[in-house]
């Protein structure tokens, strides 16, 4: 055993944050130079590596992970993850997570790494830069990640823009996202919407209204632009009525709900017309679609109608 492992302290008391470590004389965080300045590459155990408590990046996808583990089995880790030095044989991960992870299953037990010492603020802001540009986060993720860097470290949001290469707009419309109710945020965290299904959305200001024209986008399949235009119609005719003056008005229904009566109807004449009739609802009026296969098929249509007036 060396006399530095033979004057080595027992570990312990690394909970107390960077600033107490470096005024601590028992931990080795200041003895190398080399880490202050980013250093080479060091190889080290990736077992005394612990989680970055800022990872803005919350789920990671197993087909991914296993086949990087795969490649990694055959090339090695090529690309070092980067680590803060926390005290002896203790570090704490600043960007690299995945690779971290992969290499794990790929049964490493030592992985290249560059070694630094940075405070908080420094880890929460390389993480969430690294990984912004190399991950691919989901909207609600770089949300997320932004309110903390705001709340956090006590940027503001130009200087939030600076930091992460962005105007103040594209972050003003980042945190506007965390606005959306639960079920919003959730869809488009697992991509069934987009950001720009998420923005037209937002043009509601209803918390009700919002979840009603999401659950009809998710249903009937709406493009972005269909939605705008359906905030659109609603604000115009919640305009007309105002201008009116009709006084105080209930807000007007972005779904249109085909009661049990209606679909009772709707069988009867898929049923009389022998062809799938299509019920297209748009705000609070909507289309009836009957498709045709050819011009007799038409005509038949148009008799069978006539002959059903009842319906």
């Amino acid at each position: 055993m060396s006399t530095k492992d033979a004057n080595k302290p027992k570990k312990g008391g690394l909970g107390r944050g960077l600033s107490a470590l470096l005024n601590n004389a028992e931990t080795d965080i200041t003895v190398s130079s080399e880490y202050r300045a980013g250093g080479g590459v060091h190889f080290i155990d990736i077992h005394d590596i612990e989680a970055n408590p800022f990872q803005p990046r919350t789920e990671f996808e197993e087909k991914a992970l296993e086949e990087l583990s795969e490649s990694i089995k055959v090339h090695g880790l090529i690309q070092p993850v980067t680590v803060r030095k926390m005290g002896y044989d203790k570090y704490q991960l600043i960007s690299g997570e995945r690779r971290t992870r992969a290499s794990i299953l790929a049964g490493l037990t030592k992985i290249p790494a560059y070694v630094r010492i940075a405070n908080d603020q420094e880890m929460l802001e390389m993480a969430l830069i690294e990984n912004i540009q190399r991950e691919n986060l989901n909207p609600i993720e770089v949300s997320l990640s932004y309110k903390r860097l705001l709340e956090e470290c006590s940027l503001k949001q130009e200087e939030l823009g600076d930091r992460v290469g962005k105007d103040r707009s594209t972050v003003s419309n980042y945190l506007r996202l965390l606005r959306l109710p639960d079920e919003v945020q959730l869809a488009l965290k697992f991509n069934k919407i987009s950001m720009g299904h998420a923005k037209a959305i937002l043009g509601v200001e209803d918390t009700d209204e919002q979840i009603a024209l999401f659950r009809r986008i998710e249903k009937e399949g709406l493009s972005v632009r269909e939605s705008e235009e359906i905030v659109k119609q609603s604000k115009a005719e919640k305009s007309g009525q105002t201008n009116a003056g009709e006084g105080t008005k209930k807000s007007v229904p972005i779904v249109f709900e085909i009661d049990d009566a209606l679909k009772l109807k709707i069988d009867k004449l898929n049923k009389s017309l022998s062809t799938a009739v299509n019920i297209k609802p748009k705000g609070n009026k909507g289309e009836i679609v009957i498709p045709f296969k050819n011009y007799e098929d038409l005509e038949r249509i148009l008799s069978s109608l006539s002959e059903h007036e009842e319906l």
